[in-house]
């Protein structure tokens, strides 16, 4: 049995703002949400000084005190979003979400990193004072799948992504196998991130960050010949899928329908990318959604602004759609938030096609020859019409996820 799902509410939280309409002014005008991090100063084994903070979000204070006794700011930034997404479905307070048949997919990297201070501190003095009933619980990997599924009583199943960049991608992935073959009418799905130097100095560690600390507007700069590596961001996206059928009874409004989901593992490097796989992933998500090459009217690019990242992903999205397919990446603007990107990635293209006018990539100024050949975006918006579009991301690990996502005229704006 197979059913189709769609997407009936949808939110995020970026450094550009909360708002589609906020964040797309912000880009038509080419502004970023990447800055210099003097906060980071006292550190200095850390050689980049850029990232991509969400400063207008205060997790304390949010939520009342006992609800939020279990959330670091990952959980907040989470269940924030959330919150916001359900509205947009018609669904706060909806006995649907208690009933056994709403479930949640969430993902982080990790959970908060705050509380690891005093795991250290006990492992190292044996002092465990900063040690409370709720920090393991803050900074546990499915800390985002367990906060939404108390704060909104979900009784339905919940399958925690803790896969690093594909994270977001991979639960919105899971969440629509989960419906299409009838293990739930809606689910919850998404990705969070917040914004911790440890993650920085692990690609720091790699020489995968960017240092162009004297001009953060100018950095990442996703498939530009002159790009030196990526930029931390921090952010949470969500999407609530349903069935149609269901979405439909209940008046719901259909945004977009997620058609195809293909994802596998390189089972070779733990850090060095296989095009040959990805592609792979590619093919099975096109499988999976019965369309061809051709169908195929956007790409939204992983993008991180690396080396060897963009030139793989390159090779692989053009030995599967060929040489002219439109392609960017938006990890100019907010940076790349791990866990969230592919959730974030996934709502801001359907607002895009949506609108039928797509985002360049932001700080590409000279396409690297090195990359393949395909219609990179760059110099302003773009009017496309495109029914599918696919939503690629890439993990450590050697993790590929694609979704494709199809936006029927039919929908409208409903």
């Amino acid at each position: 049995m197979t059913r189709r799902v769609v997407v009936t509410g949808m939110a995020g939280m970026t450094p550009l703002g909360e708002q589609w309409s906020e964040i797309r002014d912000a880009m038509e005008q080419g502004r970023t949400g990447i800055r210099y991090m003097e906060e980071w100063d006292r550190l200095p084994g850390l050689k980049t000084r850029l990232a991509a903070p969400v400063t207008y979000f205060k997790d304390e204070g949010t939520f009342p005190r006992k609800r939020a006794r279990s959330m670091g700011r990952v959980a907040a930034m989470a269940v924030r979003t959330v919150e916001r997404a359900l509205e947009q479905a018609g669904l706060t307070g909806s006995s649907e979400l208690s009933s056994g048949r709403t479930g949640v997919a969430f993902g982080s990297s990790y959970g908060s990193t705050e509380p690891t201070r005093g795991f250290v501190r006990f492992m190292e003095q044996g002092d465990s004072t900063g040690l409370t009933a709720m920090s393991y619980i803050k900074m546990m990997s499915h800390t985002a799948a367990i906060n939404i599924a108390i704060y909104f009583g979900l009784k339905g199943r919940i399958i925690p992504t803790s896969c690093a960049c594909t994270s977001g991608s991979q639960a919105i992935g899971y969440s629509y196998e989960a419906i299409r073959f009838g293990k739930a009418d809606i689910m919850i799905a998404g990705g969070g991130e917040e914004l911790c130097p440890t993650m920085a100095v692990v690609f720091d560690t790699l020489f995968a960050t960017s240092c162009c600390n004297t001009t953060p507007e100018r950095s990442p700069r996703p498939y530009d010949r002159d790009r030196d590596g990526l930029v931390i961001g921090e952010g949470a996206g969500a999407l609530i899928l349903e069935e149609r059928e269901h979405a439909i009874a209940r008046g719901a409004p259909i945004l977009a329908e997620i058609v195809g989901f293909g994802t596998n593992v390189d089972g070779a490097h733990v850090t060095d990318p296989m095009p040959e796989v990805m592609s792979d992933a590619l093919r099975l998500a096109l499988v999976d959604a019965q369309l061809t090459p051709e169908d195929i009217g956007f790409v939204s690019g992983h993008g991180t602004a690396t080396i060897q990242g963009d030139i793989a992903e390159t090779a692989a999205t053009a030995a599967v759609l060929g040489h002219k397919v439109p392609i960017h990446s938006l990890k100019g603007y907010f940076g790349h938030t791990l866990g969230a990107c592919g959730a974030i990635e996934a709502w801001l293209t359907i607002e895009m096609m949506r609108e039928g006018r797509f985002a360049p990539t932001v700080n590409l100024d000279v396409i690297d020859e090195k990359c393949a050949e395909l219609d990179y975006l760059h110099g302003g918006f773009q009017s496309i019409d495109c029914q599918y579009a696919i939503s690629n991301n890439f993990a450590f690990g050697g993790i590929n996820t694609s979704l494709i996502i199809g936006i029927d005229k039919y929908y409208g704006n409903n």
